[in-house]
């Protein structure tokens, strides 16, 4: 009777390490999984896929998008639209509503010089602080704003702060927005010469980068053109942000870069 309990308790043992180790695989199959760029939050057992917004798209035709952040000032926004007017190429502004409260008419100017406008929240708070449901409202009444003086649906959205987490990008997709964050960052808020503007821009801008600036940052103005002809001269083409990004058959990688799955 001892040796038949020792080999049945062997058995069990055995049994139970197999389950285990079967376990551990499944488990670091799952965490191995590419991450869906247009999937609803996705769980299975007690792995959570973490989303991701877009920061750069894999393009193999040279176009690149860059765009502006508009939360305070307003000074130098014209002179930003002259200049890419002048340049003949687009971008994309994403503006806080109570920015558009206070400039309507550049909001108009914004879209009568054919560059797309996407959201950047109603007040910029850090919207992982808040509930799904202040995230929902902080969209649709910037976008509604926005939509009011251009008739035009908002398509993409930016996160204050560049901050994040599964519930607003899930909330922003069921708004039909997708969340845009950056590769290329100009550091321009930080009061930097235009110099230094430029060649954090060049040095990093690849084929489907997406670079961020400010409307009113210290430098932005003086160093556009040479930021644009410079990107010109390397053969890449502007295009408005959701001329850039992929709007299905897609996949999210790691490191934010959308990637086309057929």
């Amino acid at each position: 009777m001892k040796k038949r309990s020792s080999k049945c308790h062997f058995w069990v043992v055995k049994a139970v390490s197999l389950r285990l180790a079967v376990f551990i695989l499944l488990c670091m199959f799952l965490l191995s999984m590419p991450l869906l760029g247009d999937s609803a939050l996705a769980s299975t057992f007690f792995y959570k896929t973490r989303l991701i917004p877009i920061y750069c798209v894999e393009n193999d035709r040279q176009e690149i998008a860059i765009s502006f952040d508009a939360a305070w000032g307003s000074d130098k926004t014209q002179s930003i639209i002259d200049i890419l007017k002048g340049e003949g190429i687009t971008a994309t502004f994403f503006l806080v509503g109570m920015w558009v409260d206070k400039n309507a008419d550049l909001v108009m100017a914004i879209d009568n010089g054919g560059f797309e406008i996407g959201t950047h929240s109603d007040t910029h708070p850090d919207m992982t602080k808040i509930s799904g449901e202040r995230a929902r409202e902080e969209l649709e009444k910037s976008m509604n704003k926005i939509s009011s003086i251009t008739g035009k649906k908002v398509e993409v959205f930016r996160p204050p702060y560049g901050a994040y987490n599964n519930t607003l990008i899930t909330t922003a997709s069921s708004l039909g927005l997708s969340t845009i964050q950056w590769d290329v960052d100009s550091l321009d808020w930080k009061g930097i010469a235009a110099e230094k503007i430029c060649s954090n821009i060049l040095s990093k801008t690849k084929s489907g980068s997406i670079i961020l600036c400010h409307n009113n940052a210290d430098h932005i103005v003086e160093a556009l053109p040479t930021v644009i002809s410079s990107l010109k001269s390397r053969g890449y083409h502007f295009v408005n942000m959701s001329d850039l990004i992929l709007k299905e058959n897609f996949t999210i990688n790691h490191a934010g870069k959308q990637i086309k799955t057929n």
